[in-house]
């Protein structure tokens, strides 16, 4: 008797200890995010709950230099499905993405790689925030979380916030003031069908998750096989894996065009907010032309730099993609919203492909 009781309490002990599965919230907006019971918080590190799945898209939004830690969760008894080859998530999903950098021994930030980590040390990281995507009945909402000093737990702010940041780098320190996005500001990137369209995520999407983790590193299982594997999604989607802009074995072009796909698309669609400016720049764009190339800018404003064509085949610096690109003025950087400094490897990404392009636009 005195032997089975203690196997009841060893019982009881384990599954005490075993984490409560996320929370759905369907129609309230929890000022903590500890409420959604994502992960698991420690004095030591912060851990995604083991009923989320940890991923990465093939390509991932520069967001000056922050790292980021991805996760999704599907309810049980519900499954994606596929809708035009693309993953039609049901209600309750909920996707995070955890902003943070590396720091030193001092605690400074400094710029690192992008990481790939399954979970963040506290000791040598800051966290900043973490932006949740949530499927309602009503369809996806936003919610961005920022984190306290302490650390200890991340606060709902509906209206945004920023912050002054120190970055040290290479070529020294980088002041910069970081920006979390208010719910519109979140629609600025996550609708790309204007003027009604409705928000849908970005990273976990069928042409991303087709790559490995790892992707263009290792030779693991395709994320869209670990989806199907947690009974997630049906099938497979019939798409290749993608060229990662990160990827130096494949061809220029290509990773130029990944690159500005996931960095300029959402808004550089047919549909998207920039439908006025007539670039195409998710890789629809048929001709190059319509990236730009020796076209008169149609409603850059004050953002061309005093030049005359999107893209001079040739000539990067007479390009006014590349300009853009390299700003930080408010009025003419681009992307507009999600970065305060210019990103020096998509930048030569991008000078490297326009300068091989030939012909000239006189």
């Amino acid at each position: 008797m005195l032997q089975n009781a203690g196997l009841f309490l060893i019982l009881a002990v384990l599954v005490g200890c075993e984490q409560s599965p996320p929370v759905f919230h369907a129609s309230e907006s929890p000022l903590r995010l500890s409420a959604w019971n994502l992960f698991d918080l420690s004095a030591d590190s912060l851990n995604p709950a083991p009923q989320t799945q940890v991923f990465r898209p093939a390509n991932q939004l520069f967001s000056d230099y922050a790292q980021k830690l991805r996760t999704l969760w599907i309810p049980n008894g519900t499954q994606a499905s596929l809708v035009n080859d693309e993953i039609d998530y049901p209600v309750g999903t909920v996707i995070s993405k955890t902003f943070y950098y590396h720091t030193d021994e001092s605690g400074a930030l400094i710029m690192s790689p992008e990481s790939i980590d399954r979970s963040i040390a506290l000791d040598n990281n800051r966290l900043l925030e973490t932006r949740l995507l949530v499927r309602r009945n009503e369809g996806w909402k936003a919610f961005p979380y920022v984190w306290n000093e302490d650390q200890t737990e991340a606060f709902l702010r509906v209206a945004g916030s920023s912050q002054s940041l120190s970055l040290k780098s290479d070529i020294g320190n980088l002041d910069f003031v970081y920006f979390v996005p208010n719910e519109n500001q979140c629609a600025g990137c996550h609708v790309t069908n204007h003027p009604d369209g409705e928000l849908h995520p970005l990273g976990a999407i069928a042409s991303q998750l087709t790559a490995n983790i790892d992707y263009p590193a290792g030779n693991g299982t395709s994320q869209i096989d670990d989806l199907i594997a947690r009974g997630w999604l049906n099938y497979s989607p019939e798409q290749a894996t993608p060229v990662s802009w990160r990827d130096e074995s494949a061809a220029l072009e290509d990773r130029a065009l990944a690159y500005l796909d996931m960095n300029c698309g959402h808004c550089h669609n047919p549909e998207g907010t920039a439908d006025t400016s007539n670039l195409i720049l998710d890789g629809n764009h048929g001709q190059l032309f319509s990236m730009g190339l020796c076209k008169p800018p149609v409603a850059a404003g004050g953002g061309t730099g005093k030049l005359r064509y999107g893209i001079v085949p040739g000539q990067p610096q007479q390009s006014i993609l590349l300009y853009r690109m390299q700003s930080i003025a408010p009025d003419e950087m681009m992307p507009e919203l999600g970065r305060s400094l210019p990103h020096s490897e998509g930048i030569d990404l991008v000078n490297q492909w326009i300068a091989q392009l030939p012909g000239s636009c006189e």
